[in-house]
């Protein structure tokens, strides 16, 4: 980590070094050619720092997604420098069409920028110096970033972009994702098909390194387009969740009552929960039966149902009406590890979820990816 923005961390991955190191061993041949007379030694430097700008580059775009995720409300919990470039991880339900677009579209508007800004500095620099030379080489970079992350395919900027314009026109996300992702695989195919075709189409053999590097880029875009549709596919799946689908019966008791007066409003009833109420009819707690069963037996009717109560975690309480996201959100920040909540239709109790049915279904749900 080299430090911290839009509160998450800033990670250097070791495969941006690799990546650093081939690139400055790639650049050293063209410096070289327009500088001859900076010897071995300067050529490395001029071809390092060029490297360096490129990685400020693709910070600046990495960071440009990571302010406006958190301005428009989600929680950015990385940045990443690696082999490809970088990327911005953050957590949060998007439910806008324009926050994803948004977020998508501020990274390669940034290259952009900074291309034009790159060119300013080359026409102002003097004529063949190396300062004209890396602006001009910064330049180029940052409108191939640019323009490349335009293009339509997830995982691609351009990709989520499209994705926002599908689930406008359609009013699905989710067929936006799947469109995106099909067009980011016909992006992988392409990338690979212009390195070995296009010298071909001039008499020339591909050159192998740009060919390693278009199978590199083609896989990522490949895995990471099938990632996205498999987790839109995931999406809807946990979308389908309801309260009702991890509820289960439960017979309400008032505070101050005995364990006697619980057993008998819970006699003749099978795998039914007994849950405790406040004056208010809020409910306090659960009664434990294994707690409720070790009570003497000549002691239920002078025990508190108290004694045996497992309290709700306060604002634990699940309306029946919460599905999907939403419902998995409020039991993330309510529920604080229990295994019951209660749940309630205008602020009554109507049955008890079961939490750890949920993380049971959710984890079917990945291994089902």
């Amino acid at each position: 980590m080299i430090g911290r923005l839009a509160g998450a961390p800033v990670v250097v991955t070791p495969s941006w070094f690799l990546a650093a190191a081939v690139l400055t061993v790639l650049f050293t041949p063209i410096v070289a050619g327009r500088a001859p007379g900076l010897g071995d030694g300067g050529v490395m430097v001029v071809a390092f720092v060029f490297v360096l700008l490129l990685f400020a580059s693709v910070f600046l775009h990495e960071a440009a997604h990571a302010l406006v995720a958190r301005a428009r409300g989600h929680h950015v919990t990385e940045l990443a420098m690696t082999l490809l470039g970088g990327h911005t991880a953050y957590t949060g339900v998007q439910r806008r069409v324009r926050d994803g677009a948004l977020i998508a579209a501020v990274g390669p508007l940034t290259n952009l920028a900074l291309a034009a800004a790159f060119y300013l500095a080359f026409e102002l620099s003097p004529p063949g110096s190396i300062v004209a030379l890396l602006a001009f080489a910064a330049f180029s970079s940052n409108v191939f970033v640019g323009i490349f992350n335009l293009l339509p395919g997830l995982p691609l900027d351009g990709g989520q972009l499209l994705e926002a314009l599908v689930w406008r026109i359609t009013g699905s996300r989710t067929r936006g994702t799947i469109a995106a992702g099909w067009i980011g695989r016909v992006v992988a195919v392409g990338v690979l098909a212009y390195a070995l075709l296009l010298p071909l189409t001039v008499g020339a053999r591909p050159d192998l390194s740009t060919v390693v590097w278009s199978a590199i880029v083609g896989s990522f875009l490949w895995s990471g387009a099938g990632d996205a549709m498999r987790t839109a596919r995931r999406r809807d799946a946990i979308g389908a969740l309801t309260a009702a689908q991890f509820g289960g019966p439960a017979v309400v008791v008032p505070a101050g009552s005995t364990v006697a007066q619980t057993a008998a409003a819970a006699s003749g009833q099978t795998s039914v929960h007994v849950v405790v109420t406040g004056p208010d009819g809020a409910p306090l707690g659960w009664v434990d039966p294994s707690a409720a069963m070790g009570v003497p037996h000549q002691a239920w009717a002078t025990t508190p149902v108290e004694a045996v109560l497992v309290p709700f975690p306060a604002g634990s309480a699940v309306d029946e009406s919460l599905e999907g996201t939403d419902l998995l959100e409020h039991l993330a920040t309510t529920s604080d590890g229990v295994r019951l909540v209660p749940v309630v239709r205008d602020g009554h109790v109507t049955g008890v979820l079961d939490v750890g049915r949920v993380a049971v279904a959710l984890r079917g749900q990945r291994a089902g990816r």
